[in-house]
């Protein structure tokens, strides 16, 4: 008599599963505990360490913008710096407009009034953003050069606009009342503002995630990334979806040119020039097209920024650039290549 022995179906859990890489998280602790000994006063190193990080957040807050059209469009736009300006300038039009909100010792008024801020840049911006993408770079997909070299051109032409509007001059943007200053935790002291950018940033970096890999527009468009022409079969219209994250990430350009005018106290038409530097040094670092690359670059240019600024003035202007060349030695392609989620 012969028996049959029935094997049990594989668990579920049995697929293989990509493990988290948290490697590139210590770079941060390296970043902090090698500063600790050269900062030399405890007390002082826990400033830097959390204005380094609320500095992080807001640069994180500008380059994810970028971060978003480049990983999902394949799109160089070296034209986001307008949208920067364009979110900063707005800033200094709408705080400038409810005085009586910003000078006031509410909290609640001056939240109300950088929050009507935040709103209006992110809409001129991803207005602006529209037509951008219209006109200049719809023409140029699959074109990095072209891209590179039109979209340069479109920010040296929105420079020139914003200078018809606002002037060639810098704009005082001053904080409002009850963000100035700072909180005091024994000898530690915080900025409020920065409270406030920490909240702002944290808050975008977990609604991106959320909306890449947790939603099926987010579904879409990574599926449209990899296989445009499956998704348009099913009869989803990619090219829609693709413009609508080319105003997302504009809208977050203008949110975090709010952002930026607001911790400069001070704008200019060439904002957003300045910044772009800065931005690209960013997500090289991150990894091309890596949200989460995007946020620990972000968090690691802004803790050594503050660091080398105060262990040695000189050397800060060329840190983030040693910082960029180190971790491409480290990893050529990033902290968090593009690979899987974002």
């Amino acid at each position: 008599m012969t028996t049959t022995t029935t094997l049990p179906a594989p668990a579920a859990d049995a697929i293989p599963k990509a493990r988290f890489d948290a490697k590139p998280l210590l770079l941060l602790a390296a970043i902090a505990l090698l500063a600790l000994p050269l900062v030399g006063n405890p007390s002082s190193w826990a400033t830097l360490t959390l204005a380094g990080l609320a500095m992080g957040l807001i640069i994180f807050i500008i380059a994810s913008g970028l971060t978003l059209v480049f990983g999902l469009m394949d799109v160089l736009n070296f034209g986001h710096g307008v949208f920067i300006a364009l979110g900063a300038f707005m800033a200094t039009t709408v705080l400038g407009a409810m005085g009586g909100f910003t000078a006031s010792d509410s909290l609640g008024a001056n939240l109300v009034a950088v929050a009507a801020a935040s709103f209006a840049g992110m809409a001129v911006a991803g207005a602006v953003g529209l037509a951008f993408e219209r006109v200049l770079v719809r023409p140029v997909y699959g074109m990095h050069l072209k891209q590179i070299l039109i979209t340069m051109g479109g920010m040296i032409i929105g420079e020139e606009m914003i200078k018809l509007v606002w002037g060639p001059q810098m704009i005082a943007l001053p904080m409002p009342e009850a963000l100035r200053g700072a909180l005091w935790f024994g000898d530690v002291s915080v900025e409020k503002f920065r409270i406030l950018a920490v909240l702002a940033g944290l808050k975008v970096f977990v609604l991106l995630l959320l909306v890449l890999n947790k939603t099926k527009l987010g579904l879409l468009i990574r599926a449209g990334v990899q296989d445009r022409e499956m998704v348009e079969s099913l009869g989803y219209r990619i090219r829609r979806l693709f413009v609508g994250v080319f105003v997302g990430g504009s809208a977050l350009a203008g949110l975090g040119g709010v952002m930026w005018g607001l911790y400069q106290q001070g704008v200019t038409p060439q904002i957003g020039a300045q910044v772009n530097t800065l931005i690209f040094i960013v997500i090289i670092i991150g990894g091309l097209g890596s949200t989460l690359g995007c946020f620990v670059g972000a968090l690691a240019v802004g803790l050594l920024a503050n660091y080398v600024g105060f262990i040695a003035p000189k050397a800060a202007l060329f840190s983030n650039i040693a910082l960029m060349v180190a971790v491409l030695l480290w990893r050529p392609q990033g902290l968090y290549p593009v690979g899987g989620k974002q």
